[in-house]
């Protein structure tokens, strides 16, 4: 076999080297020429037997088989190499106007070093806002989160204050909100209340201590009564 330039094209096209392909080829055919020998081989072995008187034993015939089979291999070979140069030319090889289907996009918008560079400038930007937007939308849904845990207890308070409410009109009292503003006017007004009371308090404790203390006179005895 003749050594060839490897044929990348041709292999990504079929899937195998077009020199594996022939090298199969020719190993197929040495193998099927070989054990045909040896069926030739057996069948003149049989006939000899035939003819015992014959003067031509089995280590005449193997060589005879050996110089056939040596003979039989360089007409081979040189038809091979006839047969190999046909496929790598003719069969295995793919013309240098045809493409792949996925080198014709490449053909078709064939791109510079600077615009494969600037492309992927675009890719890293597109990747960095991607990024961005990502942990954008991910502090969003947290918010949604806590939203939604708010307003949950907001619902619950509503519901609390729709009890309080009912619980009001049962007993007469029929705005809630003008119970709450009421309630909430009315302790004002006993701070204000409890304020002043408390600095009345302070002055009177004052003026108590400013005065001067009462001397209580001291009891006479019983004996002085007596006299």
């Amino acid at each position: 076999m003749t050594s060839v330039s490897p044929l990348f094209y041709e292999t990504q096209y079929f899937g195998f080297t077009p020199q594996t392909c022939i090298l199969r080829l020719y190993i197929s055919f040495q193998d099927y020429l070989f054990d045909m020998l040896l069926v030739v081989e057996s069948v003149i072995l049989k006939k000899k037997e035939k003819f015992p008187g014959c003067g031509i034993d089995r280590f005449d015939i193997r060589e005879s088989t050996k110089k056939y089979l040596f003979f039989i291999t360089e007409r081979f070979n040189h038809l091979f190499e006839k047969l190999e140069k046909c496929l790598l030319e003719l069969v295995l090889k793919i013309p240098r106007n045809v493409l792949l289907p996925e080198d014709v996009v490449h053909a078709k918008y064939s791109y510079s070093k600077e615009k494969f560079e600037a492309l992927q400038g675009e890719v890293q930007a597109l990747h960095s806002q991607y990024k961005a937007e990502k942990n954008v939308t991910q502090a969003l849904l947290a918010e949604l989160e806590e939203q939604k845990a708010v307003q949950a207890e907001m619902e619950k308070v509503l519901s609390w204050f729709d009890g309080l409410d009912r619980i009001c009109r049962e007993h007469g009292i029929i705005d809630l909100m003008e119970s709450f503003v009421f309630m909430a006017q009315t302790s004002k007004r006993l701070q204000v209340s409890l304020k002043e009371i408390d600095v009345k308090h302070k002055n009177l404790a004052l003026d108590v201590t400013s005065r001067t203390p009462v001397q209580l006179r001291p009891k006479k005895s019983s004996q002085g009564k007596a006299k």
